[in-house]
């Protein structure tokens, strides 16, 4: 795991050109490696923009008095302590954030100069060999978590902004970074502890036979806390999809226009589209908003019987891609008469979609949406089915809880309830503390989990590094 006590540093900002690029530092020394970096002689006002250059390396023969209210006033290479040398690099803006009210809670310098690659490594490589070490990726966030200043539900949020790629999976990522799955849990974990709180008292007194919660008592707050869970788990499913997003097949003969429409719903020309049949050989895919929601197009081959080894291999895998996708689009070609296709019984949705509408009819187009792939014709009109297919109404609430992790710990503090309320019914009229207090505390363990407080090294490491250098 990463150590916390010595200063980090790192580019903040995605790669590539741009016009503004950040370095973060991060540590007891971050200041310090900063000041060795800047021209700035001056105070540097916590939280307030500095503007000053950034050089690589010192002048040896100047020493700058930062007594000198000439200096403090003054950015200028009289006052800088640094010769005006092939040294100097950029102009940058320095903003610095004092523990613990930073992002990391240690003290955290960000420098702000302009987006060029070579510009930013630059500075990161003068932060090295002025004492810095590399971060690795995580480590800000993971430092966030070790401090107290969010706990691991907001981290993994942070995350999740980050990869979000629709408005929606955003402000989902964002309610449960503004601690929205934090407080759900909080307060399942209260209870939870007032509860075990009592029967353990109950337990350390067994010879006073004296019970400090009644049975009812118990079993009203057990059938609480399942509804809760059982609430929240329902409810995850919908976070599920709407954070990992959806996926809509494209299926129909060859030449009904399959590519041709994927391309229109993609936006851009991912496709090969060609009036030679089995053109499309594999599964193309691209990952579109669609009315704010993520939406994995796949175009597939043509489902036809073919004696070509590698055309049978792309109808094998688009008749794959159509049994685990959320939405199917069977797309027939309105303008030739209708042939007879059977597919095979799956348990998807499927919506008929007629292209060619620009062609004259020459097949009854009633049962579907009739769209033009080539002209636009109908396209809102199917991207409006496609929605309501995936339930978009219903998906709009934004849940409270999205990951993974965080549903299998639920479900598992869930068994352990419905297994203290199934011991608390076997015990009759005679309260056994013990047996609901194994359930109990498995249940708080789970919870404990989902926000961190019971976090083993190996998770943390495995959470942490799949962020991005930087954050």
């Amino acid at each position: 795991m990463f150590s916390t006590t010595d200063s980090i540093v790192a580019i903040a900002t995605p790669p590539g050109r741009g016009g503004i690029g950040v370095v973060r530092l991060s540590g007891p020394e971050a200041l310090a490696i900063a000041r060795a970096l800047i021209t700035h002689r001056g105070e540097i006002e916590p939280r307030h923009a500095t503007l000053t250059t950034i050089r690589l390396k010192p002048d040896p023969t100047t020493q700058p008095d930062p007594t000198s209210a000439q200096l403090v006033a003054s950015d200028s290479p009289a006052g800088s302590g640094f010769s005006r040398t092939s040294d100097a690099i950029d102009h940058a803006v320095v903003t610095f954030f004092p523990a613990p009210h930073s992002y990391t809670g240690d003290d955290v310098v960000e420098v702000s100069a302009h987006g060029s690659p070579v510009v930013l490594r630059a500075i990161v490589e003068a932060a090295l060999r002025a004492g810095a070490r590399h971060a690795e990726p995580g480590e800000f966030t993971l430092r966030a978590f070790l401090n107290g200043r969010m706990d691991l539900m907001q981290a993994e949020a942070i995350a999740d902004l980050i990869d979000a790629v629709t408005p929606l999976q955003a402000r989902t990522a964002f309610d449960q970074l503004d601690g929205t799955l934090t407080r759900v849990i909080a307060e399942l974990d209260a209870e939870l502890f007032d509860l075990v709180a009592r029967l353990e008292a109950s337990v350390d007194f067994p010879d006073e036979g004296f019970h400090f919660v009644e049975p009812s008592v118990v079993a009203a707050s057990l059938d609480r806390l399942t509804a809760r869970t059982a609430s929240m788990l329902k409810d995850a499913q919908r976070g599920r999809l709407i954070r990992e997003g959806f996926t809509v097949a494209i299926v129909g003969a060859p030449n009904v226009g399959k590519s041709s429409l994927f391309n229109a719903l993609a936006g851009a020309p991912r496709a090969i589209v060609s009036d030679v049949p089995g053109t499309t050989r594999d599964l193309v895919t691209e990952t579109i908003d669609l009315d704010g929601f993520r939406v994995s197009l796949v175009d597939t081959a043509g489902l036809r019987e073919s004696a070509d080894r590698v055309e049978a291999e792309g109808v094998q895998r688009a008749m794959g891609a159509q049994a685990v996708a959320d939405v199917v689009l069977e797309v027939f070609d309105r303008s030739v008469p209708a042939v007879e296709y059977t597919p095979q019984v799956i348990d998807n949705k499927r919506l008929n979609v007629f292209n060619k509408a620009d062609l004259p009819a020459a097949c009854d187009d009633s049962r579907g949406v009739t769209v033009s792939a080539r002209t636009g014709q109908g396209m809102d009109a199917l991207r409006a089915r496609i929605v309501a297919a995936l339930d978009g109404d219903m998906l709009r609430d934004r849940p409270a809880m999205t990951n993974v992790r965080h549903i299998a710990l639920v479900e598992r503090a869930h068994a352990a309830l419905l297994g203290a309320r199934a011991s608390l019914e076997g015990s009759g009229p005679a309260l056994s503390e013990e047996f609901l207090l194994a359930d109990l505390q498995a249940a708080r363990t789970a919870l404990e989990e989902v926000s961190g407080r019971r976090a083993p090294e190996d998770l943390l490491e495995h959470i942490f590094t799949r962020f991005c250098v930087g954050k």
